[in-house]
């Protein structure tokens, strides 16, 4: 199927703190971050946003030009760009604090996605996850569907309401990604691949859950399959899911999957093997170097021992 990848959700600016050292600004927001890694290795990316007109914004829509990133008409109507203020420990893992008010008031995106991804904030946070909700029924249809939960406590709390949303989520997807730390937000005292094994059973074609230093999981009809991280250098962590998330499309995408949904529910062992390694190798690549910088397709297919 021809077509691109529509990425809808929120795009902000992180400012990143690490000890005392002066704040650092970033463009970033997890679905932003997945729509810039896809451009970056060469994929046909639209993304469908909420941001202002103002000086953060402009650098916003400039980062994704650079990454040959189409934003979609009707994204630059916010009051003011949002932020996230990021906290670095000594480890490099970050928390998070947010200045944003979610919306999705008239979002026209091209027509004729092969794919449509969403997640994060966009897909909890009232009043536009309800929005997000009926654009991606709109392309049920027609497009195959990624979804990557990357709850934010600070901001969605402990409301019922949220493991209900990131159900309905989780059910409508066919590509579904979280993290250990998500699954054990959602399910607490549980196994996080138990709790991918009940997610696979609502409806997905595979749920990948990634588990820091300890690799990647996958769970699909035909199977289990883990992986292991490669041996890198931790700059700091902002932005490896997302890179996770955008390795793990590229190489479904070179497997003529998306777009596909009987294809990808007969995902075998080893595509899906292939997949999350290369899923793990972008992450691994982004972590290597500061913020949320994901890797170009020669920057991430490169030789490790050289230089990128």
């Amino acid at each position: 199927m021809n077509g691109p990848v529509l990425v809808i959700g929120e795009a902000l600016v992180d400012i990143v703190r690490r000890g005392a050292a002066e704040p650092v600004e970033h463009v970033g927001g997890s679905p932003l971050n997945v729509a810039v890694g896809l451009g970056r290795l060469g994929r046909d990316v639209e993304f469908v946003t909420h941001i202002g007109d103002d000086d953060r914004g402009r650098r916003i829509v400039g980062h994704l030009a650079a990454s040959k990133v189409r934003l979609a008409a009707g994204s630059s109507t916010a009051a003011r760009t949002p932020t996230a203020t990021a906290v670095l420990d000594e480890n490099g893992s970050a928390t998070y604090e947010f200045d944003l008010e979610w919306q999705l008031p008239d979002p026209r995106p091209t027509p004729g996605a092969r794919h449509v991804h969403t997640g994060s904030i966009a897909a909890l946070l009232e009043p536009g996850c309800e929005a997000v909700a009926a654009l991606l029924d709109r392309h049920v249809p027609t497009a195959t569907v990624s979804y990557d939960p990357n709850v934010r406590p600070a901001l969605v709390g402990d409301d019922p309401r949220t493991r209900d949303r990131i159900t309905r989520f989780v059910a409508g997807a066919d590509v579904v990604k979280a993290s250990d730390e998500d699954l054990r937000w959602f399910a607490p005292g549980r196994d996080p691949r138990d709790v991918a094994r009940e997610w696979l059973a609502l409806g997905p074609a595979l749920v990948a859950v990634t588990l820091g230093a300890g690799g990647a999981v996958a769970v699909a009809r035909s199977g289990a399959v883990e992986v292991a991280a490669h041996p890198v250098e931790v700059v700091d962590t902002v932005g490896a899911g997302d890179a996770f998330m955008a390795g793990l499309l590229d190489a479904l995408w070179t497997q003529e999957l998306l777009g596909d949904r009987e294809g990808l529910r007969g995902i075998g062992p080893d595509a899906l093997r292939t997949a999350l390694d290369v899923a793990a190798l972008t992450a691994d690549r982004t972590v290597a170097r500061a913020g949320a910088d994901l890797p170009t397709r020669d920057e991430r297919d490169a030789d490790p021992k050289e230089p990128w």
